[in-house]
């Protein structure tokens, strides 16, 4: 008889996870079936999509209880599946809390539960290792450090290996690319990645776009480039670019060229900070949330940094500036001090280099693929 995975996925990363990885369990049993809540990546790599999460995909407590109903729906409907179709093992897929609840449920109702991407436990409420070991069979983590918080209270984990390692490849050269995007090989290059979220755009893209004045007085031969996230629409990003005081390239579809064309990146927190170090290019990281969300964030958060780079070092190796610190002034300082200061730069691209190490030879989408088929 046919297996039927139910994959949840409440974002675009994990959309894109969960696709890369039923690819990869079709290429060992073609057969299979798989149903649940997902984006378009998931739909185009075969899933049953039961749930578009396109419009639940948020950040933050302000943003979540705006959507809060919405969410809810998700979540009964998920429930349902679960009731009527049984399937023989749940996928859930980041997500915390709303694949927290729904784990429960499942656990409660005798089906097998393999969650792909911890929660942040080294960096806030280290007891949910216990209760997420209460819902679930096994745990997949994607840093090769959180292993250790499930072995501590013998909850079952598995080390996959980063999505972001198999993924990070530009498709040219860096010359190519260069000329690709009419970018002058003898002046200098910086990055915008202002976030994948539209909160996110408008909340930094303004303070960036303010730093890249301030350097562009002080390099007159620098130039700026930006990598469209395919979530952020093209008048969004208008509304800031056409009142900006310098020229920025904007390009779709291939952060990895962009990002290999920079002398420096600013660029927010995230998973981009991650892909920025695997191509070893110097940055600034910055973050603003809604005052609510930095003050919650204050009294749970325990971890030093933000930046995943600095988090898998366990040390400082690239500035942070959070809040009323991410201020054009600090940010243009920053790429400053990495475009003329050679010994700060060489010593920053050391220390991705070993962030890169660390992190090992990928092959996450088909490690999840081989462990969900030994569950089944």
């Amino acid at each position: 008889m046919t297996s039927t995975i139910l994959f949840s996925a409440g974002e675009a990363s994990g959309d894109q996870h969960a696709a890369n990885m039923f690819l990869e369990i079709k290429k060992h049993q073609p057969d299979i079936k798989a149903i649940g809540m997902g984006g378009a990546k998931m739909a185009q790599a075969g899933v049953d999509i039961r749930y578009d999460s396109a419009g639940i995909g948020v950040i933050g407590v302000v943003e979540v209880l705006k959507h809060y109903g919405e969410i809810r729906r998700a979540l009964t409907l998920m429930k349902r599946i679960i009731d009527t179709e049984r399937p023989d093992l749940l996928v859930c897929v980041d997500y915390k809390e709303f694949n927290f609840k729904l784990a429960t449920y499942a656990k409660q109702k005798g089906i097998k539960v393999l969650f792909y991407v911890s929660p942040q436990v080294w960096a806030w409420r280290a007891g949910r290792v216990k209760a997420y070991g209460k819902v679930i069979d096994m745990m997949a983590v994607i840093f090769p450090f959180e292993t250790a918080y499930y072995e501590a209270e013998n909850v079952p984990v598995r080390y996959v290996g980063h999505p972001s390692v198999d993924k990070v490849h530009p498709q040219t050269s860096k010359a190519e690319a260069m000329a690709r995007f009419e970018l002058d090989a003898n002046k200098r290059v910086v990055g915008l990645l202002a976030g994948s979220r539209a909160n996110e755009i408008k909340r930094l893209l303004p303070v960036m776009l303010a730093a890249a004045a301030l350097l562009k007085a002080k390099f007159a031969d620098c130039q700026f480039i930006l990598p469209q996230a395919d979530s952020i629409t093209d008048e969004l990003l208008a509304e800031y670019l056409q009142d900006s005081p310098v020229k920025v390239t904007v390009i779709k579809q291939q952060p990895y060229d962009v990002i290999q064309c920079c002398d420096a990146v600013m660029t927010t927190s995230g998973t981009a900070t991650l892909e920025i170090a695997l191509l070893t290019v110097p940055m600034v990281i910055c973050y603003k949330l809604s005052p609510l969300t930095y003050w919650l964030g204050r009294l749970l958060v325990k971890t030093p940094f933000i930046g995943l780079p600095n988090i898998v070092a366990g040390k400082s190796i690239v500035k942070e500036f959070i809040q009323h610190e991410a201020t054009a002034d600090n940010l243009a300082a920053e790429v400053e001090r990495i475009l003329t200061d050679q010994d700060y730069r060489e010593t920053m691209q050391g220390n991705l280099q070993d962030v890169k190490q660390r992190l090992g030879q990928g092959g996450g989408s088909k490690n999840m693929a081989l462990l969900a088929l030994e569950m089944l």
